[in-house]
């Protein structure tokens, strides 16, 4: 069983016990989140309604705040003697996903 959720901006596809990193959210460490999936696929049956799949949700235990890979921006003016380089490390938040269930 699997579900496909809006974690921050972007949609991640979510089963049981697997550790995501999503753009960072405000809860503490050992919190739980829950979303709303957009489509779950249990046993080859996909319910993508809308009415179907307000039955279930998808809760997540908050691991801890990590951060992405550096990012250079290097910045040249040719004949100016411009040069400028900058660093920029997204934060994020590592979650794990504890159940996948319907009500």
């Amino acid at each position: 069983m699997y579900a496909i959720v809006r974690a921050g901006g972007r949609q991640e596809k979510v089963s049981v016990d697997d550790v995501l990193n999503i753009d960072k959210v405000t809860e503490e460490t050992g919190a739980t989140i829950t979303w709303q999936p957009l489509l779950v696929v249990e046993d080859g049956n996909v319910v993508t309604e809308a009415d179907k799949l307000s039955g279930y949700s998808v809760t997540a235990e908050v691991l801890g705040e990590t951060k992405g890979p550096k990012i250079n921006i290097v910045k040249y003016k040719n004949k100016t003697g411009y040069k400028r380089r900058l660093g920029h490390r997204q934060k994020h938040t590592q979650v794990r996903v504890t159940g996948i269930s319907a009500k």
